[in-house]
Parts: C-alpha cells; structure tokens; sequence
C-alpha cells in the first residue's frame, strides 16, 4: 500500500493549532505537546492566563470529513449531560458561544486537561468503581435516543467494512481466499445474534461512549476514573462499554466481568441476556479495525504507526485471530 503524501492534516501546524485558539481567545505560551491520538489530532497546551480555573486544555481537531457538525454537537451535548449528571466525562469548554469552532478549515474543540493514568484491571475494587460510574453513563444515555449519530450493528462494523476491503482490493491474492471465507463464517454467526440483521431482538440500545477502552478512562487514587474521548459515542447496548475492559484467559475475564457488573448493578440493572454479544462485538471491531486502518492510510501517521499493515503475514494473522473468534462465538458466555 502506498500512501500518497497530500493529506488535509499536513496543514495543521503548529502555529495553525496557536493561531486558532487564540481566535477563540485562548492565549497560549508557545508550550504545545501533542497527544496519542490517530483518528483526530490532539494538543495539549499551556495558556498565559488562567481560564476558568484551568493553566492548561487539550485541542481536539476532528479528522475532515469523518463526522457532519450535527454529529459531533450531538456528542458534545451528549458530553454536557454527563458532567450535569456528575458522571466524571470531560465535556468541550464554550468558547465564543460554542463548543465546536472552526479555524483554518479545521473545526475544532477545546477541553479541560485532566490528568490521570490507566486503572489496574486487575483490582477488583477498582472495576467495582469503574463499573458504578459506567451504570451513570448508561443512565444518562438511556433517557433519549441519538439523532443523527449512528448504531453499532453487523452492517455498520461488519458487512461495510468486509465490503469495502473486497472492493478496493487491498487484501493479498494468497491470503484474500482464507480471510473471506472465515469473515463470512463469522459474520453469519453474528447475523444471528441481536447485532445482526434483524435488528436489536429485544436488547435496549442506548448512547454509549462506544469506545471504552483502558487507554480511554484516566484513573486517580483520589477520584476514581474521567472518562475521555467520546469520538465514538453511538446507539449500542451496554455491553459495548464493559467488553473492552475484559483480558486475559477466561477465568480472568469471568472475574473481570463479574466485579464490573457488581459495581454496575448498584445503580443500574445489567441485562444478561447482553453476555451473549461480546464476543460478537469482538469479532466486529476486529474486521472494522483493517477497514479502519485501510480508510486512513493516505494519513501519513499511519504508515509510520502500522508499518505491519497490509502485509501477507498482516492478514494471515487476521484469519487466525478470525477462526479464534468464531471459537469463541461457539462457547457460552461469561458469565455473572
């Protein structure tokens, strides 16, 4: 696969990223440091006057074309319900009447830096907690739907993303065989689960943050957790922001599972009938990843991020990782 130099975030300077909060009135002292971030470009930096409290925010600018303006407002309110909940999110500050501005052909947010480090998964009192804080979320986001935000489901995340590899050719001839057959295995077990085809089949799908994560969730011994990067909020049942803090071997994760789901189930009944979609849920975000990674590989940052991607021995590992997913979809679920 060969990137082609010209991409639309080449323009984003540095000075371009100063320049812009100094229209929205943030001065800042020339500090800037970027973030780990692929799909947005994130800064931190540092002001020359304190505002609202805050020596230092953090700049979100959206990746051109992803999300329409209605979508990422709709996030940002999603954002600004959480904190008037209490729940520990961390919503764009309003800056010259709005959250979502624009500045050099780049909108752009502006958020208060929170500090933190990734929670120990493996202490049972800490999933706890994480746990009760993601039932206020679920909470929050169970009152009404999103408008124009999208669904997770096996079209979205699955057929798309299989699709459109196919289509664009970008997986090798030895290895294009293989990959398919096992995509379509799997994607047809799916279609029989809540996620596919047929619709929710009885699951409540409500707004989620849809991309919960450890690297997501800032951890404090004093304050618990702040949840981050809502970028991928979207219609999903709840299960989508507990999976993705299981690891390990099955016994791991049935302790994992179960102590989130006890903190979880303090202030919010957790259906059962949702262990059932976690290993789909899985097997979906592993085939939309290579769709993912394919999509942005004119950003230069990729390539220099993902040089294994593409490969033969790339995509081998995919089907290998696919037949171990369509086992997994075969056993029972976890359980609590």
């Amino acid at each position: 696969m060969n990137p082609t130099t010209a991409h639309p975030y080449d323009a984003l300077t540095p000075d371009v990223v100063l320049d812009a909060l100094a229209s929205v009135g943030l001065l800042c002292d020339g500090r800037l440091m970027a973030l780990s971030s692929y799909e947005n470009r994130v800064y931190q930096l540092w002001l020359e006057d304190e505002f609202e409290g805050h020596r230092a925010v953090v700049a979100k600018f959206y990746r051109p074309g992803r999300w329409s303006r209605a979508q990422i407002l709709e996030e940002h309110a999603f954002a600004a319900e959480l904190v008037a909940g209490e729940v520990p999110a961390v919503a764009p500050l309003r800056l010259e009447g709005g959250t979502l501005n624009e500045f050099g052909g780049f909108a752009f947010s502006v958020s208060p830096r929170r500090g933190g480090r990734a929670p120990e998964l493996e202490d049972g009192e800490v999933l706890e907690w994480i746990g009760r804080f993601l039932a206020r979320i679920h909470l929050v986001g169970a009152r009404r739907d999103f408008d124009t935000r999208p669904r997770l489901d096996m079209r979205s995340f699955g057929l798309e993303s299989r699709d459109w590899l196919l289509e664009h050719h970008l997986i090798p001839l030895d290895v294009q065989s293989a990959w398919q057959v096992r995509c379509d295995e799997a994607l047809a077990m799916i279609a029989d689960t809540a996620l596919g085809e047929g619709g929710a089949g009885g699951i409540r799908m409500l707004r989620a943050h849809g991309d919960c994560h450890p690297g997501n969730i800032l951890w404090t011994p004093d304050e618990g957790p702040h949840f981050v990067d809502l970028d991928d909020a979207r219609l999903a049942p709840a299960v989508q922001d507990l999976w993705m803090l299981l690891a390990g071997e099955r016994g791991q994760r049935q302790k994992q599972l179960g102590a989130l789901v006890d903190g979880y189930e303090q202030l919010r009944e957790f259906d059962r009938a949702e262990l059932a979609l976690i290993e789909p849920l899985r097997t979906l975000r592993l085939i939309q990843y290579s769709a993912w990674l394919a999509r942005r590989w004119k950003d230069p940052i990729f390539p220099i991020n993902f040089p294994f991607f593409g490969s033969s021995d790339y995509w081998q590992g995919q089907v290998r990782m696919l037949e171990e997913q369509i086992e997994a979809m075969a056993e029972r679920p976890l359980l609590v």
